[in-house]
């Protein structure tokens, strides 16, 4: 139905007053003003960045206050899970896949991991009744230096990080044993007191009795490569016809390096942790 239009003899109706011309005029302003609000925040989540995705936690290493000589930490995988370095250059190295894949579980830099493998390798060849591991060199590497990175650096692949790591001197203070130079400074830079050097902190008389070149070359042993400090140390825990398969064993040998209960369990703990990683 068609509505007809009104009488243009019908009266006007009367015009609103000023008053009501005011309301009127707040009232657009009003809707003005939300409109312009409305699109800047449209704008503002347009070109909002996609929230970035949370870093992954780190490696979770829970404390375990174990008793000494109560237990040893768990063992990696069957024959240590590590496999053989790579003879063949041409062919890729097996340790160095190895350690790429664990160090994305454990974060531990792949060029650590892989010196703490080389270690179990050659003992397992020179020592093989000691049963040290690579997950109990970890441990030991965590707490000494968090594997060569400790303060920011970073290992090179040559196995030395990128600034050489020396302890505060040993020199009596409150906690700390006073030791002598032993060495007219040559590794710590010390000529009055003794310093632990290097990523797994040895200082130089125990160096001097326990080093031994890694790979082989003919070069004096660095206590601040990695390769050659992982090595010493392994060759330290299993001296004395040690059996870090046992309890009683790998206690003896951990608290040899620092007579420390607490230092012990936070070995422990890592150890027992990466083991595990390794196997899952």
């Amino acid at each position: 139905m068609v509505v007809p239009p009104p009488s243009k003899t019908e009266p006007r109706r009367p015009s609103r007053g000023g008053a009501g011309n005011l309301v009127g005029r707040l009232a657009l302003v009003l809707i003005l003003l939300a409109v312009v609000a409305g699109g800047a925040w449209a704008l503002a989540t347009f070109h909002r960045s996609a929230p970035r995705q949370a870093a992954d936690p780190p490696f979770p290493v829970p404390f375990q206050a174990v008793e000494p000589g109560a237990a040893a930490p768990a063992l990696p995988g069957s024959g240590g899970g590590v496999p053989p370095a790579g003879q063949d250059e041409s062919s890729a190295d097996p340790l160095v896949a190895w350690a790429a894949t664990l160090a994305e579980k454990t974060d531990i830099p792949s060029r650590a991991l892989r010196a703490y493998a080389i270690a179990d390798l050659i003992m397992r060849t020179e020592n093989p009744s000691c049963r040290v591991s690579w997950a109990t060199l970890a441990g030991i590497g965590r707490i000494e230096s968090h594997h060569g990175t400790i303060g920011g650096l970073r290992l090179g692949e040559d196995g030395r990080p990128s600034r050489p790591i020396i302890g505060i001197p040993l020199d009596g203070s409150p906690g700390v044993k006073a030791i002598a130079d032993s060495d007219g400074g040559v590794l710590d830079g010390d000529t009055r007191w003794d310093r632990a050097v290097g990523p797994m902190q040895f200082i130089p008389t125990t160096w001097a009795r326990y080093a031994v070149r890694a790979n082989g070359d003919g070069q004096a042993p660095d206590p601040q490569n990695i390769d050659d400090a992982a090595l010493a140390a392994a060759r330290y825990l299993c001296s004395g016809g040690r059996d870090l398969g046992t309890g009683a064993g790998w206690w003896a040998a951990v608290l040899a390096y620092n007579n420390s209960t607490e230092y012990g369990q936070n070995v422990y703990s890592g150890a027992d942790a990466y083991a595990r990683a390794s196997i899952g």
